[in-house]
């Protein structure tokens, strides 16, 4: 890329991340805090990845996914998942119409812009493969009809951590379908403070107001294809997630026997992806390897499988992916 076009495209990332700023001045009216998710969450709309959220009860969760939505305008449903939850309680299903004997299609709440899939590993396992044609395809078959589900179309998943009670572990290839996995801390003794003076009364509360157009994200998504990628900068996507695979080729052999699965070829679709929409965000017309190392984490976390000896030395597929980036050359 010339010099030129490095500076037309900063132009235009100039203008087409301005809503950046409000966006996140908007959400900040209502979610104390909580600043890395709401920054990641606005990498997967920017970079159509949807996103999986782990924390306890009462971080905000629900809350940051509605307000995000919210101020994205468009259409938003929330799906909250339960042990009883069916299919075609996703989907949509057909309906008998006695009067004429005709039946007609009833659409179900995954027909919207953002989804919020509120305790997600609540239910079975049918339930939660329902999504998966809808987040990979993005479309939704109902009898013998496929419908293709209006864009921006984004899943954003809450989960609670596996060993609470009335949980069911998803399966990795619903797993592999979230670009990111978001572990939600609590917050700091002065975000708690602020909280508790903003929430701890009675009557309405803030409303959120659209600051952005869903067209705009639209646009915006088009402008990461422009964004410059060294050659080494992509070699070192490929090497990370390599490491994962073959960690004897990258001075980690002591991690093969700890890792039974490494991450899938999307972890370094999504790693690209990721790491153009952190660029975006910081309103530059190129990529760097911090912009890699900085969604690293949350893209292969859920990607990087772990052996029962991992387990037993209480290895975490986290533990694993530090070592990685710890080891892997920079560029």
């Amino acid at each position: 890329m010339t010099e030129y076009d490095l500076a037309r495209v900063n132009e235009r990332i100039g203008g087409e991340s301005a809503f950046v700023d409000d966006l996140r001045a908007e959400i900040g009216r209502v979610v104390v805090g909580q600043h890395y998710m709401v920054e990641r969450l606005t990498i997967g709309l920017l970079a159509a990845g949807h996103v999986l959220l782990e924390g306890v009860p009462g971080l905000a969760k629900t809350l940051t996914v509605s307000s995000l939505a919210a101020a994205v305008g468009g259409k938003f449903q929330r799906i909250q998942f339960t042990p009883d939850l069916l299919p075609a309680d996703l989907l949509g299903t057909m309906i008998y119409n006695p009067g004429n004997g005709t039946f007609s299609i009833k659409k179900g709440p995954l027909f919207a812009n953002v989804i919020l899939a509120d305790e997600i590993n609540r239910s079975p396992a049918k339930v939660q493969s329902a999504l998966l044609e809808s987040m990979q395809e993005r479309q939704i078959t109902i009898g013998d009809t496929t419908f293709p589900l209006e864009e921006p179309f984004l899943v954003l998943a809450t989960q609670n951590p596996i060993e609470q009670e009335g949980t069911y572990p998803l399966p990795e290839a619903q797993v592999d379908r979230f670009m990111m996995k978001i572990k939600v801390a609590y917050p700091s003794r002065d975000e708690e403070l602020e909280i508790m003076r903003r929430m701890a009364r009675t009557g309405g509360t803030e409303t959120i107001r659209a600051v952005v157009a869903p067209e705009k994200i639209l646009s915006a998504r088009l402008v990461l294809n422009d964004l410059y990628m060294d050659e080494r900068v992509e070699k070192y996507i490929v090497d990370l997630v390599l490491a994962t695979r073959e960690p004897g080729r990258y001075k980690l052999a002591a991690l093969e026997p700890l890792i039974d699965f490494g991450a899938s070829p999307r972890a370094s679709i999504n790693l690209n992806l990721g790491a153009r929409a952190h660029a975006f965000l910081q309103h530059r017309a190129y990529v760097t390897p911090e912009d890699v190392r900085s969604v690293a984490m949350d893209v292969l976390r859920h990607r990087v499988i772990v052996t029962y000896e991992a387990e037993a030395e209480e290895m975490e597929a986290e533990d694993i992916v530090r070592r990685v980036l710890e080891t892997v050359e920079v560029p």
